[in-house]
């Protein structure tokens, strides 16, 4: 798992600090759990595929994909068929659903600044 882990790490561009700042936990905490010296708790897994949206499976054992898909049903979420939302909205929405927290992070703090700027 520690592998895995720091292969989940740099896919998702975070340094030590930071992924741990998203768990709770040191940086040196994850370079101990990377390097061997301290192996990855039940809770820290579940926590890791919380913030992360990861595969649990792939963490523990390899198997499956790193991160977790992400299933939309529209009508259930955004209301009626009648929704005024058309193929592009659904594809954005889908799309930023597919990414990680941290790629959402970026998105809404580039959102956020273009708002700031247009009040």
């Amino acid at each position: 798992m520690n592998i895995r882990l720091f292969e989940l790490r740099k896919k998702l561009k975070l340094s030590q600090e930071a992924f741990g700042e998203k768990l709770g936990v040191t940086g040196a905490a994850i370079s101990k759990i990377e390097s061997g010296q301290r192996n990855l708790t039940e809770q820290m897994v579940l926590a890791i595929g919380r913030a992360f949206n990861t595969n649990e499976e792939w963490l523990r054992s390899g198997e499956g994909e790193m991160f977790e898909s992400i299933d939309i049903d529209f009508y259930s979420v955004f209301g009626e068929k009648e929704s005024t939302m058309d193929a592009m909205d659904r594809a954005i929405i889908t799309q930023y659903m597919k990414l990680s927290p941290i790629e959402r992070d970026v998105i809404k703090s580039y959102i956020k600044k273009v708002v700031d700027k247009s009040n």
